[in-house]
């Protein structure tokens, strides 16, 4: 049996490959909401350690946009075009 809480086991997905809060979700039986709180969480802990959180940023699927305010978000729509097709961030940890 895996003692490692969901948190851990989500930081051992995300140093093997990029992954988006929807397919952490999905992996881990979490509320996509929650996934992005688990990274948030991740990303503070990796603070002066070797490894880092990388993040491709969320990003308009109609005009490219891809400066949102908060790149561990999944915004509803985009801020230039209002575009509602907004591509998911991923995450992945990476050593430093």
């Amino acid at each position: 049996m895996d003692d490692k809480t969901t948190r851990e086991r989500i930081l051992d997905a995300l140093r093997e490959t990029p992954r988006t809060p929807s397919a952490l979700a999905e992996e881990f039986g979490v509320a996509r909401g929650t996934a992005l709180t688990h990274v948030r969480h991740l990303s503070e802990s990796l603070d002066g350690t070797d490894e880092t959180l990388l993040v491709r940023p969320p990003a308009c699927k109609s005009c490219g946009f891809e400066d949102f305010d908060d790149p561990v978000n999944v915004p509803s729509r985009c801020p230039e075009c209002k575009h509602e097709g907004i591509e998911e961030p991923a995450f992945v940890v990476e050593a430093v």
